[in-house]
């Protein structure tokens, strides 16, 4: 038995490797989620460059005798510089994108918490309870929205009701407003149908918290990085680029090879230089690699549905055992008497 589990054990990692192994060369030339479409037209424009570079200067080097090609050292220096410079700024991007994600955990982890608190130590009323959990539910849809300046989904109009939805959709900052139908639903439970003091002061918590949070997304949004620094590197990668056949001439001495080196080299430092701008806005379903805040908000709403669900029949379950229970005594007061 021990045997076949070793086995199977082996097949497994023998399957994962060679899992891993395609996955890399399909990653490797894939298209689709590619940043190559975005830089394929500057890499092809430079390439056309190099060979008219290259047949004008091989042609003055044979009628008039000038020479007018560089020394190729000076330029491994400037591309590694370069290199570095641009990772830097790829780093810098990215760090953009997995704050962005932290926050947007946070979003999560503080809707469920709110849900569960208010469901636990709010009102027992029905209609209380479907009311809060549809405006917790709708707070992350409301900011995907804002933080991407679209308008609400109509079908969020379930949630809240037509009326409320177009007067979210009219307001400057719907994040906000929906916030404030929480904080007003959590004062109705407190004043009117004896919320502890204490839970009122925690689900309060909470739902600052969740403000605090979209505040630092908004944050990310409005503050793009440095229009000064992007400038210089772009000014950077064109003199770079625009000077490198007249090195690479001289040890080359073939237009066509001087043309496909070029566009090598073009390749990656264009591309880690459109991968520091798409990563700079994680909100924007027109950059690359933007969170998923239509599915996070989804697997939200789907969550605290669930516990509506729960809640409810828990309720429902105490309610027909309390009926039992006096059914019960009904009955043998009955045969008492």
């Amino acid at each position: 038995m021990q045997a076949t589990r070793s086995r199977e054990n082996y097949q497994e990692q023998a399957s994962s490797r060679s899992s891993s192994a395609w996955e890399f060369w399909h990653q490797a030339f894939a298209i689709n989620g590619s940043i190559t479409p975005h830089v394929l037209p500057n890499v092809l424009l430079v390439g056309l460059y190099a060979g008219l570079v290259c047949a004008t200067i091989l042609l003055i080097d044979q009628t008039a005798h000038i020479n007018l090609s560089l020394p190729i050292a000076p330029y491994e220096f400037i591309g590694a510089t370069l290199g570095v410079v641009l990772v830097l700024r790829t780093n810098a991007g990215y760090e953009r994108w997995w704050e962005a994600r932290k926050l947007w955990g946070g979003i999560v982890n503080q809707s469920r918490n709110l849900a569960i608190a208010g469901l636990s130590y709010g009102p027992h009323d029905p209609g209380w309870q479907k009311e809060f959990i549809a405006w917790v539910s709708v707070l992350p849809y409301i900011t995907t929205c804002s933080l991407r300046g679209e308008r609400p989904s109509e079908r969020l109009g379930e949630l809240t009701g037509q009326l409320e939805l177009e007067r979210l959709a009219n307001t400057e900052h719907m994040p906000s407003q929906a916030s404030l139908v929480q904080a007003k639903l959590l004062r109705q439970a407190y004043e009117h149908h004896d919320m502890e003091r204490f839970a009122f002061l925690e689900l309060e918590r909470q739902r600052a918290t969740l403000i605090d949070h979209i505040g630092a997304c908004e944050r990310i949004l409005k503050t793009p990085l440095a229009l000064a620094y992007a400038i210089k590197i772009r000014r950077f990668i064109a003199m770079f680029l625009l000077s490198l056949p007249f090195a690479l001439i001289e040890s080359l001495k073939s237009p066509w090879l001087v043309t496909i080196v070029t566009m090598l080299v073009a390749y990656p430092l264009f591309s880690l230089d459109q991968l520091g701008v798409e990563l700079q806005n994680p909100f924007s379903t027109k950059n690359l690699s933007h969170l998923p805040l239509d599915e996070i908000s989804s697997n939200i709403e789907d969550n605290l549905s669930e516990l509506l669900v729960s809640v409810r029949a828990d309720s429902d379950c105490s309610d027909n055992q309390e009926q039992a229970v006096n059914r019960f005594q009904h009955r043998v007061k009955e045969v008492v008497t």
